[in-house]
């Protein structure tokens, strides 16, 4: 079976242009090569993907006729991949969550929007009349 295929049926990728296109740009690898798509995928292959930035590794049991279910996927593959890469994963999460520093340059769009909200919320407070 082609490898672009593979990944469709194993459920890596959605549809076969997008395994076809991680195929074309380098992000599926076997034994450290890159692959084009029509490479022939065996048993006891092991797959390298890059996607979302997470290096996903896998080892092939056996070859599937069609796409799978996903219940059916770990007769086919044996995942392999590192908690290290999902953890660097979060951490990566974390990091953009605070990529600057409050105060610092100009105002995201976000940031923007809290002001407008926050002003036009001053305006709306109705000011005490002095008693006389």
């Amino acid at each position: 079976m082609r490898v672009d295929k593979f990944l469709w049926c194993v459920r890596y990728f959605k549809t076969r242009s997008l395994a076809t296109n991680a195929c074309k740009t380098g992000k599926v690898k076997i034994k450290d090569a890159n692959v084009k798509p029509s490479r022939e995928v065996f048993p006891q292959d092991k797959i390298t993907i890059r996607k979302n930035q997470i290096k996903y590794e896998i080892e092939i049991l056996d070859v599937p006729t069609s796409r799978l279910g996903a219940k059916l996927v770990g007769l086919y593959i044996n995942d392999i991949t590192p908690k290290e890469a999902f953890e660097n994963m979060e951490l990566l999460k974390y990091s953009k969550d605070y990529y600057r520093k409050k105060g610092v340059g100009r105002p995201t769009k976000k940031d923007r929007r809290d002001i407008e909200d926050w002003l036009e919320d001053k305006k709306e407070e109705p000011k005490e009349e002095p008693k006389e």
